[in-house]
């Protein structure tokens, strides 16, 4: 028997990803579709992180239809899939909301810190005028508006008392306010993608 241990590449190895239901007509509407993306992963551990990321890339992953229990709190706060504490407790244990290991370092910004950006937005959105207030937001909610488009309307109403560096949370602020709603519901909503408006402020928009 030889003991040596097998050295170089795969001796098989695909030309191109895998992508999961490649045959199937997929409805872009639903959640994790191209007009309903999934939310940002918040709360995890890297390991965690890439877990989920894992079954979203190979059509494993199932959103929530409704909040779960949280096994610290008892209540019905957590509104990621998978995630095992709401975003409370785990910030207060100071613990992977997946897991439940204590960690150094969390994936995801602050939801203080995400509250504060709302905050900004709203604060921003209630100082421009009211016909153009009102025709922001029913054009966002009717049309689900992509960033690219979202700026453009921007321009064509002259709005400039909006904070533009905020922007990636409109998605939020313009939805109803609903409490059980999920995260990846709420985000997708609107085909909205944080990597999009990220790239649009760095072009100085």
């Amino acid at each position: 028997m030889n003991d040596t241990k097998r050295r170089g590449p795969q001796k098989h190895k695909n030309r191109y990803a895998w992508k999961p239901n490649a045959g199937q007509k997929k409805n872009e509407t639903e959640v994790g579709g191209k007009l309903k993306p999934y939310s940002e992963i918040t709360g995890v551990c890297p390991r965690c992180r890439d877990q989920i990321q894992w079954k979203r890339d190979y059509g494993k992953y199932k959103p929530l239809s409704e909040p779960s229990k949280c096994q610290k709190c008892s209540k019905r706060n957590v509104r990621q899939a998978y995630h095992n504490l709401c975003s409370g407790c785990a910030k207060e244990f100071n613990v992977c909301a997946k897991c439940s290991c204590r960690v150094d370092r969390i994936v995801g910004r602050d939801a203080s810190e995400v509250e504060a950006e709302q905050e900004t937005l709203r604060e921003a959105i209630m100082n421009a005028r009211e016909r153009e207030r009102r025709t922001l937001l029913r054009t966002v909610r009717i049309l689900s508006l992509h960033y690219i488009s979202l700026m453009y309307l921007f321009d064509e109403l002259g709005t400039r008392s909006i904070n533009h560096k905020t922007l990636e949370n409109i998605v939020k602020f313009t939805m109803p306010k609903c409490s059980n709603r999920n995260d990846d519901l709420v985000m997708g909503h609107l085909g909205w993608t944080s990597i999009d408006a990220r790239w649009m402020v760095s072009r100085g928009h």
